[in-house]
């Protein structure tokens, strides 16, 4: 069956959008968000997994220690983001994600040794350069705590990037569903240790938090979940590259529903960002379709 990859991502940008807004809306702390966040995804994968339950017969030792290194990087990239978005604004934190497809290349090349080519890095480059001027304004305000915060974010693109990586070599032995429950209960139980050895407030919180927190769990979760989907399909670069829409859709977001203000060249920024994922896009089914054509060695 045909796999939809770009109607796919566009789907997972704009559920992942949603992300940032939700973290601004909570009160909580980000280690006590990020957990309650894997747990209710967790759950609600559960009657898929339980139907699917056979497959946990397939993994090795070996498989459940990569999927539980996983899920530690999981856990980071999203402590450490959700502590980023409360140290700094939404556009400020979600510019640096940008970042995210030049790990995944550097990371794809040493350790699957991937090549890009050069109209592909020059696609990667065109979204960089339009994220950078979605978050410029912000960045010319930077106080002390907003540069931490986007310190913050970049370590959260390098958590999730290896997230990635791990994932793109595990994620073929078991179907998706499997693998994002996995991942994200581990990703749930590495926090809950976390904020039990460091003190934090486990349980207390009011229903709004717990609404919050359910709200993360389903949409920007969604993304999760597909992103583990297409990784039968494309490589790293190919999901760090889609995620690059987030900061427009965030920014858009935060605007309509933070109050947060925009700039001009703000809005010229998210345009070239989106022609940049666009001709990415276009590239990799031009690619695809060459692979398809190749023939067969006999």
């Amino acid at each position: 069956m045909k796999v939809p990859v770009g109607l796919l991502l566009t789907i997972s940008m704009i559920a992942i959008s949603f992300s940032a807004i939700f973290v601004k809306w909570s009160d909580a702390p980000s280690t006590i968000i990020s957990m309650n966040r894997m747990y209710l995804a967790s759950l609600l994968l559960l009657p898929i997994v339980w139907v699917n339950r056979k497959e946990f017969k397939k993994l090795s030792k070996k498989d459940w220690l990569f999927l539980c290194m996983a899920g530690v990087f999981l856990a980071m990239h999203f402590a450490l983001w959700f502590e980023s978005l409360k140290l700094t604004t939404v556009a400020s934190s979600t510019i640096i994600l940008s970042l995210q497809p030049i790990v995944a290349m550097v990371g794809g090349f040493f350790i699957y040794k991937e090549r890009t080519d050069l109209s592909t890095f020059m696609a990667i480059g065109l979204s960089i350069i339009g994220v950078v001027m979605v978050g410029w304004g912000d960045f010319g305000l930077s106080s002390q705590s907003a540069i931490m915060g986007d310190i913050l974010s970049f370590l959260s693109v390098i958590a999730v990037v290896t997230y990635l990586l791990i994932g793109q070599n595990n994620v073929k032995k078991i179907s998706h569903w499997i693998y994002s429950f996995c991942v994200f209960f581990f990703a749930g139980l590495s926090l809950n240790i976390y904020n039990l050895m460091t003190g934090v407030q486990i349980s207390g919180y009011p229903a709004r938090e717990w609404g919050i927190f359910l709200l993360l769990a389903i949409f920007p979760t969604l993304a999760h979940v597909i992103f583990n989907f297409l990784l039968n399909h494309v490589n790293t670069t190919t999901i760090s590259m889609s995620v690059l829409g987030e900061p427009v859709g965030a920014t858009i977001l935060a605007i309509l529903l933070l109050g947060e203000p925009v700039l001009p060249l703000q809005l010229i920024g998210g345009f070239i960002a989106l022609l940049g994922v666009f001709i990415f896009l276009m590239q990799q089914k031009k690619v695809a379709l060459k692979e398809k054509e190749k023939p067969i060695a006999s």
